[in-house]
């Protein structure tokens, strides 16, 4: 049997909970056109104690591939992540591609995490080629070979949804994703390409209005609720 002060809590808990998801959805569509972005949910379950739960899941789902004119672009066609590491070496995945030329020639991401062991791409050098299995070739003036630079690793987790979401579009390893396995003889990346974000415009906006009616609703009901208590303690008191 409920007591209107438990209808109120549970009320209030159930209104927080959609405003976090409105939250996550607001951030997805923020994020569409991020590289490589991969949409979040937030799953809600009501509990038999009348109390709504949420969890946050991750969609690592694979997004549309467009042809850049960048050569240090790079696709991750299929699943799987990037290495990179920090200037203090930590070491974080990621699957935005939109790599650059950092410090000393190494190929960095945009806020100059090192990709893979490090790769160094020569000053005279005139075009260098990724290739599908991730090894890196310089073509340099007045050499008739190209000459092997390294190799942009590729990992996969035997269970990606455990990754933590990090900084800048990265991942941490944890408990639950199991450590990264590296993978060997693949042909996954694709240069002069970037992965676009997974987020449906569509799918979000619609969720984002349903939230939003749900969320006045539920306001609409606390107010209703509120005055019932008001008026019984006026009772009480006459």
């Amino acid at each position: 049997m409920y007591t209107i002060q438990g209808v109120i809590r549970k009320g209030i808990n159930n209104a927080f909970t959609q405003f976090e998801r409105l939250g996550q959805v607001g951030n997805n569509l923020a994020n569409m056109n991020t590289n490589a972005y991969k949409t979040v949910r937030f799953e809600q379950m009501l509990g038999e104690d009348g109390y709504l739960k949420g969890a946050i899941r991750t969609d690592f789902a694979q997004g549309s591939i467009r042809i850049t004119s960048n050569p240090y672009d790079v696709a991750i066609d299929g699943a799987g992540f990037i290495p990179v590491t920090s200037p203090t070496g930590e070491v974080q995945y990621t699957r935005d591609g939109g790599f650059k030329q950092g410090k000393d020639g190494y190929l960095v991401t945009n806020d100059g995490w090192m990709v893979g062991e490090g790769i160094q791409i020569p000053t005279n050098c005139y075009r260098f080629q990724i290739k599908p299995n991730g090894d890196v070739y310089a073509y340099e003036a007045g050499k008739k070979n190209e000459r092997l630079l390294g190799n942009i690793p590729l990992v996969r987790f035997a269970s990606p949804e455990g990754l933590e979401q990090a900084d800048m579009n990265r991942f941490k390893a944890t408990d639950d994703s199991g450590e990264a396995v590296l993978v060997k003889g693949h042909d996954c990346f694709k240069q002069h390409n970037i992965e676009t974000s997974n987020t449906s415009v569509y799918n979000s906006t619609s969720e984002m209005l349903r939230l939003n009616a749900s969320m006045i609703a539920s306001t609409r009901m606390l107010k209703v609720v509120d005055d019932m208590y008001n008026k019984a303690i006026n009772i009480r008191e006459g």
